[in-house]
């Protein structure tokens, strides 16, 4: 796979970059965020955004009123690129595989990847549903995130957020 995705214009980080970016939520999609999903330095991660806005795949947001903070939003460009990813291929094999092992496969690599985040001591990265501060709204009221007290909607839930903290 990382061989084709080479064929594609892009170097794994960059591939990486892309994903990460496409599944971010709003407190998520800054380079620091980045640089710490991907277990990289801050300069390592510069020049692969730098790569990334060159070739039209990504812009840099400011941040509200602040002009030191950027946010990192995908192109239309970029979002095209990511149908070219080599991991839809697993995806589509996941897919195929009965819902029992599915599930099987789901919980094993949750359990193995906290167990790694741990061993190494690293902050786990995740989605509101099996995030601590995540509370269910229920009929009348929104979800929310308890660690920055803001309201949740059903497309936040299934970003991956930089506040997660595992159950």
């Amino acid at each position: 796979m990382r061989q084709q995705d080479h064929g594609k214009g892009l170097v794994p980080v960059q591939w990486e970059a892309l994903r990460y970016l496409a599944r971010a939520n709003a407190l998520s999609n800054s380079p620091g965020a980045l640089a710490r999903y991907l277990g990289s330095t801050k300069g390592t991660v510069s020049q692969t955004l730098l790569s990334l806005e060159k070739k039209g795949l990504i812009e840099k947001q400011t941040r509200g009123g602040d002009g030191r903070s950027v946010k990192l939003m995908l192109t239309e460009q970029g979002k095209a690129k990511l149908t070219e990813d080599g991991l839809l291929a697993v995806e589509q094999d996941i897919a195929g595989l009965s819902d029992k092992t599915r599930k099987r496969l789901d919980r094993a690599l949750e359990q193995m990847l906290a167990a790694a985040c741990m061993r190494q001591d690293e902050p786990s990265f995740g989605t509101c549903d099996s995030c601590r501060y995540f509370r269910e709204g229920g009929s009348s009221a929104p979800d929310r995130c308890m660690k920055v007290e803001a309201s949740l909607t059903p497309e936040d839930r299934q970003l991956m957020c930089i506040e997660h903290v595992a159950r």
